[in-house]
């Protein structure tokens, strides 16, 4: 018999306690005890291995991951993040308990919102059902000149005499990479007074579209089927999704699988007139936003983006809620690489209705292959 199996299975708990201005920490203890009451019931025990910042937390569970089986993760898309990087490509599964402003990656899943009692009960029934799922990630990596900064504030890291350090990016993420206006949309959200994070993100739409600004990209992506399409895109907005939702559910990217093994890349064609915003906004929320010319979209497995020779500058990459770094990267499609917890009904129903997805792109007239219109 393998030592697994002759010890007591281990459930590692990160929590967020600082959000929310400090209320988070009531929810971690909440779910702490939920956790282990539950643990005490179906044999497992339960470790809390939060740290004092998000690469604290995430250095922990990743140094620590030989000592739990699951890990669980307590908070918005940002803790998604972790937990992705903590146990991504591991098998070691993830369990969320969605409590942020945004909630976007839970949401795909069909996992509960801001719902602690029903969330955990989940988690647990999955850790007892041994009911998982698998589900893509992006990577993303630096190319020569690209570099990290914090994911919490988005400040350049400094070394011990004040210069800033050249840190690489590596960091997978969940839902998507924001590389235009919705990273500063998500910025200024992550900075809104505004209580109720739909509310932030939707007020932040508002804003940032007055004050849209042509950010210079080339990239080079490699296509789903395996063929090139190297270009300069001159856009207020670019987007590499994983899934589909972003901003407390927003439908950025509505063609979105998470078990596809691609990523989808979803840009502006052009700065929309008011009209064509007004019909964007209204499309945001109904799954139909690529149906408008403004916006081009394909899918892909690797895509390369640097600094084209025209345009702004563009801003601060973010991902999942969470600050990534700067120009230029490299994004590569993981297949299948997130296991996640997910309650036995919710794996029976299956990751993605794939059938939903090419009638959306048939009904909006797309060739699903090209993305171009027909």
């Amino acid at each position: 018999m393998s030592e697994r199996n002759e010890r007591c299975r281990v459930v590692a708990m990160v929590g967020n306690p600082t959000s929310d201005k400090g209320r988070g920490a009531k929810v971690d203890a909440q779910v702490l005890s939920l956790l282990q009451a539950a643990g005490r019931a179906h044999d497992f025990t339960v470790m809390d291995i939060t740290g004092t910042s998000f690469d604290d937390s995430l250095n922990q569970a990743r140094e620590r991951a030989h000592e739990y089986d699951y890990l669980v993760v307590v908070g918005g898309d940002g803790m998604i993040a972790l937990g992705a990087n903590a146990v991504g490509c591991s098998g070691k599964p993830l369990g969320v308990v969605a409590m942020g402003s945004g909630n976007d990656f839970a949401r795909g899943l069909k996992l509960p919102v801001n719902r602690i009692e029903t969330a955990v009960e989940g988690i647990v029934g999955a850790i007892v059902c041994g009911s998982t799922i698998d589900v893509d990630m992006g990577r993303v990596t630096s190319l020569e000149g690209g570099r990290a900064v914090d994911p919490t504030t988005g400040d350049e890291y400094e070394s011990a005499d004040g210069q800033i350090e050249d840190r690489p990016i590596d960091r997978y993420y969940a839902g998507m990479l924001s590389c235009g206006i919705d990273a500063s949309i998500n910025d200024r959200a992550n900075h809104s007074r505004l209580p109720n994070g739909s509310v932030r993100y939707f007020a932040a739409v508002l804003v940032e579209l007055t004050r849209m600004k042509r950010y210079g990209y080339h990239v080079k992506a490699t296509l789903a089927d395996g063929s090139t399409d190297e270009r300069d895109i001159i856009s207020p907005l670019l987007t590499v999704a994983n899934s589909r939702h972003i901003g407390g559910g927003i439908e950025v990217s509505p063609y979105s699988c998470f078990s596809d093994g691609l990523l989808d890349l979803v840009w502006m064609d052009h700065v929309p007139n008011f009209g064509e915003c007004v019909v964007a906004v209204s499309n945001a929320y109904n799954g139909r936003l690529l149906a408008s010319q403004v916006f081009g979209w394909e899918r892909v497995r690797e895509i390369e983006i640097t600094r084209a020779d025209e345009g702004d500058e563009p801003p601060l990459l973010m991902a999942d809620g969470e600050y990534i770094g700067r120009l230029p990267v490299r994004v590569v499609a993981e297949d299948c690489a997130l296991r996640v917890l997910v309650p036995p009904a919710v794996a029976a129903q299956g990751v993605d209705d794939r059938q939903r997805v090419m009638d959306a792109i048939a009904r909006d007239g797309r060739d699903p292959l090209t993305g171009r219109f027909e």
